[in-house]
């Protein structure tokens, strides 16, 4: 069954004369076939030389293309080391024969088109090089090789760049390769000597694909993409070549390996490399200052190769002039740079579904992708029919109105037709990527006089900041600074502002990708200044934390919060993608960074309340503690075997147990395993089961606290264990419940009261919750437990002495007062319930508090946990009224309802009274009752 080339459109011939002697050569082919001939034989010497060469075969292969195409390449696979030269020619003339008439056609789209034209490249490139292998194998010019070696070519790979690589090779390509070995199959002494016959294999199988013979060539091949090619033999070490890119590499660099892809030789090995080379290309944060290095390579390519004057067809490069494809590619592939080190979704080697996953993914509007993608198109068939005139690797649009009368014949249309539609779309691919790639373009703003009246003192200083040491740095600052100085002049306190923002440039490290990510995206200025003038703590976070920016250029920044299962799916996500221990645990660092800042600025614009921010920063913690967990388990199993028994669970307490936290809290941990029977782990370094779990815990304290260039993800505090700092890290099952029964103090049973599992064994962690509930809900001696509540009251008070009226966490009548009256009420009650409301509800069912004195002590909790909650997001410190900008002010209003600060002042400072006057009364009438019923 046949399956004949399927003819949408056909070319005209340029000369009638030349595609008559074109038909002719093929008598028995009539038709649309015969008049596809005609044009294409009659308009390009070059394919009519083809067609006439290849008369026989093209006969046959026009009733089914594909087909004699897959015979085409299977017959490559067979040629003998010998045939290996001609062979490969002859292949090369008859798929570059059918892959043009598909095209002129209309048969066949462009990536069909390219890549075909692409597979046999790498084919090609393959058989070439593993003959050239197997041919020094056979001379025991390659140590410690043998002829089982030559399909992985002796672990030579080539690696296909550019076009090649993104399968999107052209007509007339040359094919851009990187030829490296794997060193790690040499010995030191056996290297050298197969470093000289790898370089030897790499030159003959270039000389193979490229010289010149009575049957052509096959393809042009261009070496000098590798790393330093005026010094570097034609293959180097895969060592040296990520020895080069880790400490020379440049942007330019970064943007051809989207694109590389192991074609040939040694695939896994390529692979392997790739992977190693991912941190180089793909950053892993937001990378905007790629925009600027693109638009100087588009400035360096018009400079050196005269293409950078307007648009006009004759003569116009179609590849690197204005408005043509490598605008497109560089448009794509800087946007890719951007975002791609973040999600790997966009690490797409080809150009149209690069900008479609762009699209997706929101970093280009789906209708200019769309467009471009279109333009790409275009601009590739204009491409192709200017290289099939002669094979020759041009982009030029001919300068003559026979040469441009040529390509219009070859794409069946008019020459006036083609200079509209060329011209029409080289306009719209500039006007769509110039203003990207222009930041120099628009000239900054003046100074407001409102700017000008900042304090010069303080400008005067930042060109000696850390981040303001290079010229590059100083450069965008510049073209940033009018827009920064006339926002903070907008501000209810310019200089209050003005003093913040020189806080936060003053502690920021290093400031070209900040200042880049600010310029390509001028709505986050207003961001960095709101913070500024309203949270010291947070704006010192930025100077530190400056990638957590990049989380708000994601379209769903300012989107309701996901919820705990979609951030548990989200991280693991992230995880997942780092290939070791310390990368993942660097990754969870700033994915935890980027939540906790997004929260953070919920809050502050009161996008949420002080409740729900509790709630979400515990939901994050959860979250993080569930992710890390696990990881730190089969890391320390590495070593030491699978977790004996049952595992372990990790206990949550205090806050974190009852779900409210603030921007600074510390997580308040026990862990607890269960080895059942078993003594010892089963491991290359087995641990006895006490060591095993003790060394477990520290490791994850240790992956939870330590200071990493990623920063830390939470402090933790583990003496709520049993015995406290006394007892060990990690407490057995039995070791826990023994002691809950038989040893612990009252304020142990409180501490349980908000207990709550959230990681580890579930089954554990079932008859963990299980327990909980049973030692709650057993008898308690209420008079022992009050009188404890009392003196625990009095310790803390002489202990901890409030701070200030700002400081609503200490002291009496604030919230750790009220949160121990809870507890005591959800104690007494035998309420499973960890929240401070449920603890004051079961204090009124024991009738120790009346119902009206629960209700008020909730009010003054809800009021003291806004202002807590406000004054960790302000201050690092706590605050103080000497230091409470206006910003900070009205946020502290907001979030507690309040008019104005004054009110707030009276409003907090009656409410303490109030409350601590409540739980005086409520210990006071529970001693006296003690009192009267040990008298009676």
């Amino acid at each position: 069954m046949t399956n004949p080339l399927n003819i949408a459109r056909l070319p005209r011939p340029f000369d009638p004369a030349l595609g008559e002697e074109t038909r002719a050569a093929l008598p028995g082919v009539t038709g649309d076939q015969a008049r596809l001939l005609a044009g294409a034989g009659g308009s390009s010497p070059y394919l009519k030389g083809l067609i006439t060469r290849e008369a026989g075969w093209l006969e046959t292969a026009l009733d089914d293309p594909e087909t004699a195409v897959a015979a085409v390449l299977a017959g490559c696979r067979e040629l003998a080391p010998d045939q290996l030269k001609p062979g490969l020619r002859q292949a090369k003339r008859r798929v570059a024969l059918i892959t043009a008439l598909a095209d002129l056609a209309g048969a066949w789209p462009l990536e069909r088109v390219t890549g075909l034209l692409t597979d046999f490249a790498g084919l090609a490139c393959d058989l070439a090089l593993k003959s050239e292998i197997a041919t020094l194998i056979r001379r025991g010019k390659i140590p410690g090789q043998g002829p089982e070696d030559v399909a992985e070519a002796a672990g030579l790979t080539v690696l296909a760049m550019g076009k090649m690589g993104a399968h999107e090779l052209n007509y007339s390509s040359d094919i851009d390769l990187i030829c490296l070995f794997d060193e790690t199959r040499y010995g030191p002494d056996d290297y050298q000597e197969a470093r000289a016959s790898l370089i030897r294999a790499t030159r003959n199988m270039a000389a193979l694909l490229s010289d010149k013979t009575a049957d052509g060539y096959v393809f042009r091949t261009d070496l000098r993409l590798r790393p330093d090619p005026s010094v570097t033999p034609v293959c180097i070490s895969m060592a040296a070549a990520e020895t080069y890119y880790e400490s020379l590499g440049r942007t330019w660099e970064r943007a051809a390996y989207i694109k590389a892809r192991p074609c040939a030789g040694d695939l896994a090995a390529g692979q392997r490399f790739l992977q190693t080379l991912r941190p180089f290309v793909w950053r892993k944060h937001l990378d905007f200052a790629a925009i600027q290095d693109a638009h100087d390579m588009r400035l360096r390519i018009r400079e050196t190769k005269g293409t950078g004057g307007p648009i006009v067809v004759p003569g116009h490069d179609m590849k690197l002039g204005r408005g043509g494809i490598r605008e497109i590619e560089f448009f794509t592939q800087t946007r890719q740079l951007i975002a791609g080190g973040r999600d790997p979704d966009l690490r797409l080697r080809g150009t149209v579904e690069g900008l479609a996953a762009l699209a997706a993914k929101g970093w280009v509007d789906p209708a200019i992708a769309e467009e471009l993608s279109d333009h790409y198109r275009a601009h590739r068939e204009v491409e192709h029919r200017i290289q099939m005139v002669h094979d020759a690797q041009i982009h030029r649009m001919p300068a003559t109105e026979e040469g441009i009368e040529r390509i219009a014949c070859l794409m069946g249309i008019s020459q006036e037709d083609l200079r509209v539609q060329v011209a029409d779309r080289l306009a719209r691919v500039h006007a769509l990527t110039e203003d990207f790639f222009a930041p120099d373009a628009s000239s900054a703003p003046a100074p407001e006089p409102e700017a000008e009246a900042l304090d010069s003192a303080v400008l005067a200083r930042w060109p000696s900041y850390p981040a303001l040491r290079s010229q590059r740095a100083q450069h965008i600052f510049e073209r940033l600074k009018p827009e920064l100085l006339a926002r903070m002049a907008r501000t209810a306190k310019p200089e209050e502002t003005l003093q913040a923002f020189d806080g936060f440039l003053a502690g920021l490290p290093a400031g070209v990708q900040l200042f880049s990510l600010f310029e390509a995206n001028p709505q986050l200025i207003d961001l960095l200044i709101d913070i500024a003038g309203t949270s010291h703590a947070l704006a010192q976070y930025l100077s530190r934390n400056s990638s957590v920016f990049d989380a708000v250029i994601g379209g769903d920044f300012f989107s309701d919060w996901p919820g705990e299962t979609a951030l548990r799916a989200g991280l693991e996500a992230r995880l997942a993608i780092e290939a070791d221990y310390e990368t993942q645990l660097d990754a969870a660092r700033r994915w935890m960074k980027e939540w906790h800042f997004r929260i953070g600025v919920h809050l502050l614009r009161g996008l949420i309340s002080a409740d729900r921010a509790g709630l979400q920063y515990a939901e994050l913690a959860d979250v993080v503690i569930a992710s890390v967990t696990p990881l730190v388990t089969r890391q320390f199993a590495a070593k030491h075997g699978t977790p004996p028994g049952r595992g372990a669970a990790v206990l949550g307490m205090g806050s974190l147990g009852a779900r409210r936290l603030n921007a600074r809290s510390d997580l308040d941990l026990i862990v607890i395993y269960d080895p059942l029977e078993e003594e010892m782990s089963a491991g290359p370094r087995p641990l006895a089961v006490r060591p095993y779990y003790a060394r477990l815990t520290q490791a994850l304290v240790t992956a939870l606290t330590a200071p990493m260039a990623e920063g830390r993800l939470y402090e933790v505090d583990m003496r709520l264990r049993p015995s406290g700092s006394q007892g060990p890290v990690a407490t057995s099952w039995t070791s826990f419940t023994l002691y809950q029964r038989d040893e612990a103090w009252n304020w142990e049973h409180l501490a349980l009261t908000r207990a709550r599992v959230v990681a580890g064994d579930d089954r554990l962690g079932r008859d963990i919750e299980a327990f909980r509930r049973e030692i709650i809900a057993g008898p308690q001696d209420r008079a022992k437990l009050i009188a404890d509540v009392a003196e625990m009251r009095a310790r803390i008070a002489a202990a901890k002495v409030p701070a200030g009226l700002w400081d609503a966490k200490t002291g009496a009548g604030r919230m750790l007062d009220i949160e121990l009256v809870a507890q005591s009420g959800a104690l007494l009650s035998g309420s499973a319930a960890r929240d401070v409301a449920a603890g004051l509800k079961g204090a009124v069912a024991v009738k120790w508090l009346s119902g009206e004195e629960a209700a008020q002590l909730e009010a003054v909790y809800e009021l003291c946990w806004a202002v807590n909650t406000a004054a960790r997001l302000i201050s690092s410190d706590g605050l103080k009224d000497e230091a409470l900008g206006e910003g900070a002010a009205a946020f502290l209003c907001r979030s507690t309802g309040a008019t104005d600060l004054e009110a707030l002042r009276a409003r907090l400072a009656r409410s303490y009274h109030q409350a601590a006057e409540v739980i005086d009364a409520a210990l006071a009438r529970e001693e006296t009752g003690a009192t009267q019923a040990d008298g009676a």
